[in-house]
């Protein structure tokens, strides 16, 4: 059977800390993420019984319908599962029935299979965005009210919140270093109603404003004597002197 390669957005949820809480609290807690997740899907405009659909255990995976809209992930949705997530927690019985969770958010080419299962590098990225310790640092730093921090791929963020679409404030996200396993790159940190303190991304020259421009830049200066100095985003230096005759 010919393989059906197509471009989706993805996105996965875990609850934090979920071990521990005892049976009944972890399937208590497994239900009341799905609801919520699909109530945050329908104020989003993302068709939940067409997304693939996975179970992580403590999470979920879903890999939006084509032609979503990649933006309406970080808002409505990702905002009103934030808003969905605090009701339920200013609700709940207990302390083993409030939770709180990581969102990651990536797209890319996956390939569909029979049955509705979907295969390809990019859930790979996510997972590891998902594990990545500076969206669970960053969580865990968070106080309580806080009820979820978000994590999307460079890519993610380039064609979402990079544009400062309707409901999406750039300044809010926040470039962080991911090294999980095999993938080494920058990804953006996201939690609603709080700001969090966060060191450095690695790398000279780059530019850390948030919200700024993820691509190269150039530096050109004067140097004595007729040279000039260019500095590439990522730090390499190029001399050239060009001496009187």
């Amino acid at each position: 059977m010919e393989q059906q390669w197509e471009y989706r957005a993805v996105l996965a949820v875990d609850i934090e800390k979920s071990s521990g809480r005892g049976n009944v609290p972890l399937l208590e807690n497994r239900e009341t993420l799905r609801s919520v997740l699909r109530a945050a899907c329908a104020r989003g405009g993302v068709d939940w019984e067409a997304c693939a659909r996975a179970d992580l255990g403590d999470g979920l995976r879903l890999v939006a319908p084509a032609g979503t809209r990649k933006a309406s992930l970080v808002h409505p949705l990702v905002h009103a599962l934030a808003d969905l997530l605090t009701a339920h927690n200013s609700a709940a019985r207990d302390a083993a029935t409030r939770f709180r969770v990581r969102v990651a958010l990536h797209a890319g080419e996956v390939c569909l299979l029979p049955g509705g299962e979907v295969a390809g590098s990019p859930l790979e990225t996510l997972a590891r965005l998902l594990d990545a310790p500076a969206a669970r640092e960053a969580l865990a730093a968070a106080p309580w009210p806080v009820p979820l921090s978000l994590l999307m791929s460079q890519h993610f963020y380039d064609e979402t919140v990079r544009h400062g679409y309707e409901g999406i404030d750039p300044g809010q996200f926040h470039r962080v270093d991911v090294e999980v396993k095999e993938l080494a790159t920058h990804a953006w940190l996201h939690t609603p109603g709080w700001t969090p303190a966060l060191p450095e991304p690695a790398g000279r020259g780059r530019d850390r404003r948030p919200g700024g421009p993820a691509g190269g830049s150039t530096m050109v200066n004067n140097a004595s004597r007729g040279g000039v100095v260019n500095a590439s985003q990522n730090g390499d230096q190029h001399i050239t002197v060009t001496r009187g005759r």
